[in-house]
């Protein structure tokens, strides 16, 4: 209760203090005098204020004068009025040409105070803004203050913040490489390849602080596939594409770069292939099954990626799981893109599976074959004309077996992990048609390995 009681004197304190100076104690002196006057005409003055018309004259006046003053002076104490004016731009003046300046904020907010019209018209008029003078200074840290330039002087403004401690280090240059980087690839028509960026120029210079120009690793040349104005094969041109400089970690470094922007042309190709799908079955099917035949809906597909990738590829798989099927089947397989193949003309086919039983056959004097020797180094032999050739067993179905082509039948022994001297080794086969199985009747032949 205290604490409301002190609030409203001290609110009222001012007021009671403006109508005793300049209400009450002027009016008492001039009544002071109009009784000093009128002392020898007492009794005409008596007359004329017992008129009525006297008394509501002077009241009146009275009123009205005491309305005015009090407007005046509740306008001044009453109608004060802040506004914030959020994230106004800072100039700073300095050679920049010469010098860098950081720890300068880029915006600051500006508190105004005063009456509402003035405020008004402030925000209407043009102002210089808010600036700071470096000039002068060296390279260091220093402790600089803000200003404010507005033509109106009836208000007062606060700056938040006002002062800050900026560092001013001296500009350096150097020149960089230009190197280019394509962004939002996943955006190109999978069936475009962008081949190649040629640059309008191979360098820049890069500006700044010294410590911050060693931390430039590369600059790059970010090239925006959603900037190609139309997306189809051929040369395009880009212009205003941004330059960036980033560290060793690729996050990016702030430096001025000259010029910032450069003109890029892209080279789009499409390169294709049709190429033959192979179907690929995995797992060993039932006991005395075999694969009579696998068909599929489409025999070829056309693939798109990189000039590279499409020039290396002969076939693409289809794989299927034939783990103990016993009964023909329908597969639905999902075609996988090679690695630098981007896009494929069927995505899905369907293979046919026709089950039979199964029945084996020999074929003798099938030559081994040696892989992964180096043969500028060594040479190999067979220790005996037995180690030579194999006689291999084919199993699968019996229309399969009997357009089997024995020049498509490869035993060969792996030479990888062997050097000089004699050695028993593994026999691996394999065979053209998929639809069969391949093993050798011999497991191990001996053979020896000599230097050249």
């Amino acid at each position: 209760m205290k604490k409301i009681i002190k609030f409203f004197i001290k609110l009222f304190s001012p007021i009671a203090s403006f109508f005793d100076r300049f209400l009450i104690t002027p009016i008492t002196r001039l009544m002071l005098k109009v009784m000093e006057i009128c002392k020898g005409n007492a009794k005409t003055i008596d007359k004329f204020a017992s008129k009525k018309s006297t008394l509501l004259v002077i009241s009146l006046l009275l009123a009205f004068c005491t309305f005015i003053i009090v407007d005046q002076q509740s306008n001044v104490m009453i109608d004060q009025y802040a506004e914030i004016l959020y994230d106004r731009p800072v100039t700073a003046i300095f050679n920049e040409e010469l010098y860098v300046v950081e720890g300068l904020p880029e915006t600051v907010d500006i508190t105004l105070v005063g009456q509402k019209r003035h405020i008004f018209l402030a925000k209407q008029a043009p102002s210089q803004g808010v600036s700071v003078d470096l000039t002068g200074l060296k390279p260091g840290n220093h402790k600089v203050t803000m200003k404010y330039t507005q033509k109106l002087k009836s208000l007062d403004y606060k700056l938040d913040p006002s002062t800050v401690t900026v560092t001013i280090y001296e500009k350096k240059s150097k020149n960089k490489t230009l190197s280019v980087d394509v962004l939002h690839q996943d955006d190109l028509d999978s069936k475009l390849y962008i081949s190649n960026v040629e640059l309008d120029r191979t360098t820049a210079i890069i500006k700044g602080a010294e410590y911050k120009l060693n931390k430039v690793a590369t600059v790059k040349a970010l090239v925006d596939v959603n900037d190609i104005p139309k997306q189809q094969a051929g040369e395009i041109t880009l212009k205003d594409v941004p330059l960036v400089a980033y560290d060793a970690n690729g996050n990016m470094v702030d430096v001025e770069i000259v010029p910032s922007k450069v003109t890029a042309k892209l080279t789009i190709t499409s390169p294709s292939k049709e190429i033959p799908i192979k179907v690929v079955p995995k797992g060993n099917i039932a006991f005395g099954k075999a694969i009579k035949s696998m068909t599929t809906s489409v025999s070829t597909v056309t693939v798109y990626g990189t000039q590279e990738a499409v020039d290396e590829i002969e076939q693409i798989e289809a794989v299927i799981d034939v783990d103990k099927l016993d009964k023909d089947k329908e597969f639905k397989v999902n075609l996988k893109k090679p690695a630098g193949i981007t896009e494929l003309s069927t995505k899905t086919i369907t293979v046919n599976v026709s089950i039979d039983s199964s029945i084996s056959k020999d074929f003798d004097n099938i030559l081994i074959q040696t892989r992964n020797l180096d043969t500028t180094k060594y040479k190999v032999q067979a220790a005996t004309e037995a180690d030579r050739q194999v006689t291999v067993v084919v199993k699968g179905s019996e229309q399969a077996i009997s357009s089997v082509d024995t020049s498509k039948i490869y035993a060969y022994i792996d030479l990888e992990k062997y050097g000089v001297g004699t050695h028993d080794v593994d026999v691996e086969v394999t065979g053209d048609d998929l639809k069969l199985s391949y093993s050798s009747k011999t497991k191990k032949v001996r053979i020896i390995i000599t230097e050249k």
